[in-house]
């Protein structure tokens, strides 16, 4: 299956809502854990162990695994096979975005089979060129797994680029455009986008785009579920929407976890 086909089902079976496994020091400090591996691991393991079968995608956020060195790295090896066992799929929000054969390794880190990192898809920032991220590309193709390209980001800062004008568009619609053109070529629609749930206006149209669209910033950021309709219209059937606090603040509790799951899942 592809990775389009494959989110399909398991948001049809489970709900459209991707969860944030963002063990960031406020969030350990809350659980009554400390911030070191063993913190760390506690948290994000028993968030897929209280949810993992309620939630159609978690989204591990690479860098609060990463500034642990490489015993966090092996805690992030570890909850990404914990989500594969639980029947989910995984967003591995690393945001890589380079040329040539950098790329090419960013890639076969996070896409090939046989890596222990490997996730159903990963971010990507396309700010070096739509296509520099190629390597990504065909290997995500190759291996039936998924990308979520930065469109139009949920921090305010990032108009200051996303909005500039691109030959008489937007970049951030000139990602959208690039991402559609890909996903029609293909067949395989396994490019996603990634636009902010923050913005009134996103500052790009996305009524016709043909994949899947990442939507971060529900819920501490300030984005609403109810308020998707009004920003994304025609394309909110489509959305995968993301809350990571908002849920993790309901922990450790496996009750206090699921009631948050609920409560997004309406």
């Amino acid at each position: 299956m592809t990775y389009a086909e494959r989110l399909a089902t398991t948001t049809a079976a489970r709900g459209a809502l991707c969860v944030g496994i963002d063990p960031h020091p406020q969030i350990l400090q809350a659980w009554g854990l400390t911030d070191d591996v063993d913190g760390l691991e506690r948290c994000a393991r028993g968030m897929v162990e209280a949810i993992g079968d309620k939630v159609a995608v978690f989204k591990p956020q690479s860098a609060f695994y990463e500034v642990h060195g490489s015993a966090g790295i092996a805690v992030l090896e570890r909850v990404l096979d914990d989500i594969r066992q639980a029947g989910a799929l995984s967003i591995l929000d690393v945001k890589r975005g380079d040329i040539g054969s950098t790329m090419a390794a960013y890639a076969r880190a996070y896409l090939r089979e046989e890596s222990a990192l490997r996730a159903d898809a990963i971010t990507l920032a396309p700010y070096l060129g739509f296509e520099s991220l190629r390597p990504a590309i065909d290997l995500a193709h190759e291996t039936g797994r998924g990308l979520y390209v930065l469109a139009r980001t949920s921090n305010p800062e990032g108009g200051e680029v996303q909005l500039a004008d691109a030959g008489g568009r937007s970049v951030a619609q000139m990602v959208v455009d690039q991402a559609a053109e890909e996903n029609q070529r293909s067949g395989q629609y396994a490019i996603g986008l990634v636009v902010g749930g923050t913005h009134a206006d996103p500052g790009c149209d996305v009524s016709r785009f043909n994949g899947s669209i990442l939507v971060p910033g529900i819920g501490a950021q300030g984005g609403t579920i109810d308020g998707l309709r009004s920003i994304f219209g025609e394309a909110t059937d489509r959305l995968l929407p993301s809350a990571s606090r908002q849920v993790m603040q309901g922990g450790p509790s496996r009750e206090g976890l699921v009631q948050a799951v609920e409560s997004l899942l309406g």
